[in-house]
């Protein structure tokens, strides 16, 4: 197998779960980003936007709007933060962590049915192969943007 093989069967998984990922969200009724900052807060719990923002490498003002979406429907809340003052803690409403439980769950099994029939040591090989291509991909893009800045500069 090549690494174009490789490259070609990564990117044609990468369209498969993208067009099931947007589809399962339109059903709810979500975006991308405002279920990947419910899923900080589900994973992390109650988060000041300033830390959303970090976690989720935007802007705070883009935070506001992502949260004022889902405190609309319901999904997210605003409290006081217990000893700042100043802060606002964002946190999943009753509505808003049944939803990500049940997310999480369909998460778990899409993972269990995408190895069903493999023995231990296959799955254990596939990590494996698939961390590596990942930590490679990343090394070749940071290098690829820094040489990209550097042309740049010129």
């Amino acid at each position: 197998m090549s690494g174009t093989h490789v490259l070609d069967s990564l990117l044609a998984i990468s369209r498969i779960l993208e067009a099931d990922q947007e589809r399962e969200l339109d059903r709810r009724g979500l975006t991308v980003p405002r279920t990947h900052l419910m899923w900080v807060l589900f994973h992390e719990g109650p988060q000041t936007q300033v830390h959303l923002a970090e976690q989720l490498g935007v802007t705070p003002r883009y935070v506001t709007t992502l949260v004022d979406a889902l405190d609309a429907t319901g999904l997210a809340r605003r409290e006081p933060h217990p000893t700042d003052r100043r802060a606002v803690l964002v946190d999943l409403t009753e509505r808003g962590l049944s939803m990500m439980e049940t997310m999480d769950a369909e998460h778990e099994q899409l993972g269990a049915s995408l190895i069903d029939g493999l023995d231990g040591e296959t799955v254990a090989a596939a990590i494996r192969a698939l961390d590596h291509v990942r930590g490679r991909l990343e090394t070749l893009v940071a290098e690829h943007e820094h040489a990209q800045k550097e042309r740049e500069e010129w």
